[in-house]
């Protein structure tokens, strides 16, 4: 498995130095500074490749091109945005790099209530999704009409409890940590442009977003192997509904209808432990073993959740992931293809998020993505590879 770290380019905190410091070999990252709406420029990745490689580094993945929302939506500027898609991934393809990771979220990216929730066992401050706090903003703050059906009545009269004992203070800062998660971020998102974007999926249920999705593939998988790209979608994070919108890729069924969709390698999975382990009747281990041989990327993060679909970010080999079984799925699945001379390199991987750890927790930092925090993760993780490799290792010679 290749060791991989998120790098959000030159505005990011973390240097490539520091990067290189952590052990780490490949990049993921994207042409952030490029607005959403505009093809990747040939010469812009050359650039940012150029300067990756200047570090000693292989730029491994790219995530993610920006999927515009005609896409998902499936309405009539898709087939333009398909179009700019294409062209960038051809570009990276032209430029070498292998792997593209992309998601296909309706609105929403990643959502957390709290990103700096102090950990019970006291190893740091961990990003938080809590089920009731969320309810709370969607039907008492962002007031989205016909969101009290969506739930439970018992969870409605809790999270009104909570919004009533918010301060002007506590409601911004939720806000705040919901719209972290979305395209933009808090730089461009309001509460007038979250319901201004919601309404633009009214009508748009799962199959009619599977079938956007099963369409998008269809366009782009055949451009992924002329140019040689491993494609790898990554699931909802969380991986169940919110605001009222589609999710089409949270569970194993979701996955095989994805892969079923387009039968080729290069049309495959980002398997995100931490986003796919956040829905409790996910088995990871289960889907390591039945997706392996159309999984082209890893992100390896842990969670821990609750009864009521809250979950927080737990330690990278703790929490409900059995992370020592995924491991050695992957590891299994590269001996597979390294004796079938599959033309995939070695699985990449990124030590996806990180605790708030040390001095980090009072520097300017990516939500999820300081540096002591994913060094401890990719600390963890490599001890973890190479042990199981070596037991892997031990029972070949054995057999």
């Amino acid at each position: 498995m290749q060791e991989t770290w998120r790098w959000f380019g030159e505005a990011d905190p973390i240097s490539l130095e520091h990067v290189r410091q952590a052990g780490a070999a490949g990049v993921v990252t994207a042409l952030h500074d490029i607005p959403d709406g505009t093809a990747w420029p040939a010469d812009a990745i050359l650039r940012r490749k150029a300067m990756i490689e200047a570090a000693g580094l292989t730029w491994s993945v790219c995530e993610s091109i920006p999927m515009e929302q005609s896409v998902k939506r499936g309405d009539r500027d898709a087939p333009r945005a398909i179009a700019r898609w294409k062209d960038t991934l051809a570009n990276l393809g032209r430029a070498g790099v292998p792997t593209v990771c992309y998601n296909f979220m309706p609105v929403v990216d990643w959502t957390r209530t709290d990103l700096r929730w102090p950990t019970q066992r006291g190893t740091g401050l961990a990003l938080r999704f809590e089920m009731t706090a969320f309810v709370a903003y969607d039907i008492f703050i962002l007031q989205r009409p016909g969101a009290a059906n969506d739930y439970d009545p018992a969870l409605v009269l809790r999270a009104e409890a909570i919004a009533s004992a918010m301060s002007a203070e506590d409601k911004h800062r939720l806000e705040q940590n919901i719209i972290a998660g979305l395209p933009g971020g808090a730089l461009v998102q309001t509460r007038a442009s979250i319901t201004g974007l919601l309404d633009s999926y009214k009508g748009i249920d799962d199959a009619t977003m599977q079938g956007n999705l099963i369409a998008f593939l269809k366009e782009v998988a055949p451009v992924a192997e002329e140019y040689g790209i491993w494609l790898g979608i990554h699931p909802d994070d969380p991986p169940f509904p919110l605001f009222g919108l589609p999710r089409v890729v949270s569970k194993p069924q979701d996955v095989r209808a994805i892969l079923a969709a387009y039968d080729s390698a290069h049309n495959g999975l980002t398997l995100c432990t931490g986003s796919y382990g956040a829905r409790a009747d996910n088995d990871l281990v289960a889907m390591a073993t039945e997706f392996a041989g159309r999984i082209n990327f890893a992100h390896l993060r842990n969670v821990t959740t609750e009864p009521d679909g809250s979950f927080f970010e737990d330690d990278h080999l703790d929490g409900g992931v059995d992370m020592a079984a995924v491991v050695e799925a992957l590891l299994r699945e590269e001996r597979r293809r390294l004796a079938c001379e599959d033309p995939r390199p070695a699985i990449p991987f990124r030590p996806d998020h990180g605790h708030l750890l040390g001095d980090d927790a009072v520097k300017a930092t990516n939500p999820g993505y300081s540096y002591i925090g994913r060094v401890k993760g990719l600390g963890e993780l490599r001890g973890l590879i190479k042990a199981t490799d070596r037991g892997l290792n031990r029972e070949e010679m054995q057999s």
